[in-house]
């Protein structure tokens, strides 16, 4: 849902913002760069000193570099293999530290071993519903499935979730119990989405040999 409607509407509005980066000569790769090395600034600076709030605003910032840069490439119309590859590749490295923080963050200071876990599982659990999908598509497989919680949604109630318990530091009272509540959904919800996909997968790899198995016979049928 967030990658249908929420998407558009902020291409919509980011590409004025676009067109005037394109002006002045800067490439969608370096967007691509800048706006990655400035999550993984917000997320490893921040976030393991429990400064939830600004470390959220400063994510949130650079996170829409994911929209401009692919934004400036159509307008410019460059889109390229490498550049998918690269704006896919960076989206995990940015993912990895957002809940790397966090794990740091219940590590240490938070003192909360079970969160930190819960955070670590969100983490690796993110990275494997990635390459579910790209897997499957790499052997020839549609993997025509969504899922419950994906990369748009864990970011989101994440994300959203730690603005606020960051209000805390402002004196607003049990605010910050929203972040273990975000992160045990989404925990829950990449692994739902991990299953979905993964029985996807089996169906579809089923179908894909079985229709592989008959073809032949087909074809010598028709041959005599």
């Amino acid at each position: 849902m967030l990658n249908k409607y929420a998407r558009a509407f902020f291409t919509r509005v980011l590409t004025p913002f676009a067109a005037f980066l394109i002006r002045r000569g800067v490439s969608p790769d370096a967007v691509t760069l800048l706006g990655t090395a400035g999550v993984v600034a917000g997320a490893l600076v921040f976030f393991p000193r429990g400064e939830f709030f600004w470390g959220t605003i400063v994510i949130t910032l650079f996170v829409f570099s994911d929209l401009v840069d692919g934004n400036m490439a159509r307008q410019l119309g460059r889109t390229s293999r490498w550049g998918a590859f690269l704006d896919s590749t960076l989206d995990r490295v940015a993912d990895g530290a957002i809940f790397g923080g966090l794990a740091l963050w219940y590590a240490g200071s938070g003192d909360d071993n079970m969160l930190c876990a819960v955070s670590i599982f969100c983490l690796a659990s993110g990275q494997v519903v990635s390459y579910t999908k790209a897997r499957g598509e790499a052997i020839g497989l549609p993997v025509a499935v969504n899922g419950l919680v994906e990369r748009a949604e864990r970011l989101v109630i994440t994300l959203v979730a730690a603005g606020l318990a960051g209000l805390h530091t402002f004196g607003v009272p049990g605010i910050q119990v929203l972040l273990p509540i975000a992160l045990w959904a989404v925990a829950v919800g990449s692994l739902v989405t991990l299953i979905q996909r993964m029985v996807t997968v089996r169906r579809e790899s089923a179908e894909a040999d079985a229709a592989a198995a008959t073809s032949p016979s087909q074809e010598s049928g028709t041959a005599s």
